[in-house]
């Protein structure tokens, strides 16, 4: 089989398994294979689709500031006096479940929101957000892919440019400092990793990291080599993670468990680097695309890792890009 046919079968199996995904934060279970094939339009519609129907969770997490989980990423909510400071916007659609979410939190208004990065799973409610009241705030990478068309291939969508609402108003390259609600916000960018535009967003009194798409808890990442994304860029990511916090601080994930820890940080960074070595190894071994796939180099992560919606190959895939 060419490796282009991989490519091809890989993606839409990727398809089908975040088909199955979506239904699983819409019903709590995850779609059958049929189900799945029968909801994958494209991925993207299907996200847009079940995020319409989802159900937000709420975790109060320390102090003033709540995850809310169930429209794409998962997004943090610091409230206070300051009105609320929304990290990552996640799916339009989500729009009524997330304000009643959030107004549960607290009555003030909605005053920022910072992006992750660009995805249109942490960006999509931009707009709206924007609409209450919100300034937005991102890294200039996540600014330039907002403002241009942009074909994600692994997704097989071309994203439009965003409406200029959507567009991030205040842009950092490298490091910016807020204070708001009574806590220092770090914001620091961690070069290229998941894509070229991943920022984390800390929360100092809190002692709160929200690592955006850089940490998948419990599920194997996407990676994103269209906007720059790599798998050694998530393991210098993940190492940048798990040294900037204690066993006492609360880690906010991307995707899956959205309340995390250190110990979770480093189960997650010694996954990515024993995979990348495995496949890296076979790589140098001479072997190609299909024959790192059929070797099985993630197996022995498989049984903790392999169940989200990034699978066994379509990781070993990713990762074998990078090698």
């Amino acid at each position: 089989m060419s490796t282009e046919k991989v490519h091809s079968m890989s993606r839409r199996k990727f398809c089908l398994c975040c088909a199955s995904a979506a239904g699983l934060a819409a019903t709590g279970c995850w779609l059958t294979p049929s189900q799945a094939f029968a909801e994958a339009k494209n991925l993207v519609d299907v996200f847009r689709d079940e995020a319409a129907k989802a159900k937000i969770k709420v975790y109060k997490v320390r102090g003033n500031i709540a995850v809310l989980e169930g429209s794409g990423g998962n997004i943090a909510v610091l409230t206070g006096r300051d009105g609320k400071v929304f990290v990552d916007a996640g799916i339009a659609n989500s729009r009524p479940r997330l304000l009643e979410a959030a107004n549960g939190l607290s009555h003030e208004p909605v005053s920022y929101l910072i992006n992750t990065h660009w995805h249109f799973d942490h960006t999509d409610g931009n707009q709206w957000l924007a609409e209450e009241g919100a300034a937005v705030i991102a890294h200039e990478n996540t600014h330039k892919h907002l403002q241009s068309a942009h074909r994600v291939d692994d997704w097989d969508f071309l994203f439009p440019s965003s409406p200029l609402a959507a567009i991030p108003t205040q842009v950092f390259s490298s490091e910016l400092a807020l204070q708001l609600n009574a806590q220092a916000i770090s914001l620091r960018y961690y070069q290229p990793a998941h894509t070229d535009s991943d920022i984390s967003v800390y929360f100092a009194n809190a002692d709160v990291l929200h690592c955006g798409d850089t940490f998948w808890n419990g599920i194997y990442p996407f990676i994103d080599y269209s906007t720059g994304g790599s798998i050694d860029g998530m393991i210098n990511a993940a190492s940048m993670n798990v040294s900037s916090v204690t066993d006492k601080t609360i880690v906010i994930s991307g995707h899956a468990n959205p309340v995390g820890n250190r110990q979770q940080l480093i189960a997650f960074r010694d996954m990515l680097t024993g995979i990348r070595d495995n496949v890296a190894g076979l790589k140098k071994e001479g072997r190609n695309l299909d024959e790192v796939i059929a070797a099985k180099p993630t197996s022995a992560f498989d049984p903790v890792w392999g169940k989200g919606p990034v699978g066994p190959d379509f990781f070993a895939r990713l990762v074998y890009y990078g090698v």
